[in-house]
């Protein structure tokens, strides 16, 4: 049963409250034979008794009793079924149906001393046949163990109605043998009734029930109680989550059909995961999300793909197309007049060096100065004596479109593109001399940088802090002494960071495949998937401006 946490609270809140009232009124309520100690004291505690000088000197054979103790028991019916006599599952030859064991105690006596009703009586004494008088019947009685210093009481099989009840009286003396003067545990109780032999009752027939102590309440029994206290932390914790979850988060909508995504390279993994998700979600309904290799390739190229697209579909101008979605790192330069954008989140950009280069942490004039061609080797920045090899993304690539604004540009408009490619291939860079190549991806960027001696480029710092774990020769660089972080970002000490942007062609249309996934993206499942891939919803930011497109 797939079921998701909200769906298992709601079973198990209904599950507990049935089973319990199952168990407490089918099972157990039905035949219940139950107990309780009323008193159980010394006669050296009943000083304040006007009887205590009887108690004390109470004997027993001609000698006074040791330590005398009186214990006061309860039987009771504390079911909703009569028990009766052939209900006790003690061999039906065993005319007792309740032992009662006080461990190094000697029972002295017992007495009834209380029924709820007279017709009990008869299950105690009967009258003699011999002579006039009664007698106990034979289930009804005690009997004494020396060597394993136990007293024993036996209680009869008494039928008992609906709350019917009797009390037991018994006087006890410790064992002569016992010289502990220990305080006397508790009394031990052994029977059981289950109405095993009922062929018209086969609940009964496999309910063994032993005697259980009955304590006073006034609603429910100790596992009843139980089963409230699970139900009632079930509704708690399913409130809790209904009102601490963000409203919006409605439930998922699923359309069929095929969904084309596309553009940048830096947010590909989070959205490859979020569709996977999606498509599993809603397996039901036919959805086809290919986001396989080569799908993604760069925010330019992806924008292109999507005019293209509308272009073909004959999309009339007010119209949109509901089966592409292009991701861009920031605004797509140009102009793209049937083109919308929304913002989804902000992701974080780290510069990588290879480790032979020697450095960890460059100012932003020095990484100016690196991308203006002005420093070609590693030692003028205090590094190792090795080429500067600047590895570039593409024109059109949202990566290097958001190094060029956030931090190459000096002021708002500049355009400080980084040094032209001096190789047309990056195998081709020379190791003794500085050079300038450009790949087409985030992959190749790390790649490249980790297997170039003094290389130098930019990623999203996912990808990069991923790549670094296992390549030793991949370093990330804090750009003046500041780590790549999210609230290095929205606190403004770190500088290079870029806005997500989903564009359509148009507005999608309200049910295509088109919208149901962008909803899911910013507003359902999708938005957990985008946080453990390292970015900020822009619905969550404290900083707006983090979220404003450059």
């Amino acid at each position: 049963m797939d079921l998701d946490f909200n769906e298992w609270v709601a079973v198990i809140s209904i599950a507990i409250p049935s089973l319990g009232f199952l168990w407490e009124f089918a099972v157990v309520g039905r035949k219940r034979l139950g107990y309780r100690v009323q008193m159980d004291t010394l006669a050296e505690h009943a000083t304040q008794s006007p009887y205590a000088g009887v108690l004390r000197d109470m004997q027993l054979n001609g000698h006074r009793l040791k330590d005398p103790s009186f214990v006061l028991l309860r039987i009771e019916n504390a079911g909703s079924a009569l028990i009766d006599d052939i209900d006790y599952l003690t061999p039906s030859d065993d005319p007792c149906g309740i032992r009662v064991t006080f461990r190094r105690r000697h029972v002295a006596g017992l007495v009834v001393t209380e029924l709820s009703q007279d017709d009990l009586r008869e299950s105690f004494v009967r009258e003699r046949q011999d002579a006039p008088g009664f007698v106990a019947v034979p289930g009804f009685g005690f009997d004494n163990n020396a060597e394993s210093l136990t007293g024993v009481i036996r209680l009869p099989k008494v039928k008992l109605p609906l709350r019917a009840e009797y009390k037991v009286l018994v006087v006890l003396e410790r064992w002569s043998e016992d010289h502990t003067g220990e305080p006397f545990p508790k009394p031990v109780f052994r029977g059981a009734v289950g109405a095993h032999r009922r062929w018209y009752d086969p609940l009964a027939r496999f309910v063994r029930l032993s005697v259980a102590k009955t304590e006073s309440h006034v609603f429910a029994s100790r596992p009843a109680w139980i089963g409230i206290g699970l139900l009632a932390a079930a509704v708690v914790v399913q409130g809790a989550i209904t009102l601490l979850l963000p409203p919006d988060r409605a439930p998922l909508d699923c359309v069929g059909g095929t969904l084309h995504l596309n553009g940048s390279t830096a947010f590909a993994p989070a959205v490859r995961e979020a569709a996977a998700r999606y498509e599993e979600a809603c397996a039901g309904k036919d959805v086809s999300i290919p986001v396989g290799e080569g799908t993604f390739d760069g925010s330019g190229a992806g924008l292109a793909d999507l005019e293209k697209a509308g272009q073909e579909a004959g999309i009339e101008v007010g119209e949109g197309l509901g089966d592409h979605i292009t991701f861009t790192d920031g605004i797509a330069s140009g102009k793209h007049p049937r083109a919308f954008y929304r913002t989804v989140a902000y992701s974080v950009f780290t510069l990588v060096v290879n480790r032979d280069a020697g450095v960890e942490n460059l100012t932003v004039g020095q990484i100016r100065d690196l991308y203006a061609g002005k420093i070609t080797n590693w030692s003028q920045l205090n590094g190792a004596d090795v080429p500067v090899h600047l590895v570039n993304r593409h024109v059109g690539s949202g990566t290097r479109s958001a190094l060029v604004q956030r931090v190459l540009a000096a002021k708002e408009g500049d355009n400080r593109q980084p040094s032209q490619a001096t190789v047309d291939d990056c195998t081709a860079l020379d190791d003794d001399t500085y050079g300038v190549c450009e790949v087409d991806g985030t992959e190749s960027m790390l790649e490249t940088v980790s297997g170039t001696a003094g290389g130098f480029g930019y990623s999203e710092v996912t990808n990069a802090e991923k790549r670094a774990r296992d390549d030793r020769d991949l370093v990330r660089i804090t750009i003046a002494g500041q780590q790549a972080t999210l609230d290095g970002v929205e606190n403004g000490d770190y500088p290079y960071w870029q806005t997500e942007l989903a564009y359509t062609y148009g507005e999608p249309p309200a049910g295509s495949l088109a919208a149901a996934f962008l909803t899911y993206l910013t507003e359902q499942g999708g938005r957990d998937v985008l946080r453990a891939y390292g970015n900020r919803l822009c619905s969550e930011v404290e900083n707006p401006r983090v979220c404003e497109p450059s």
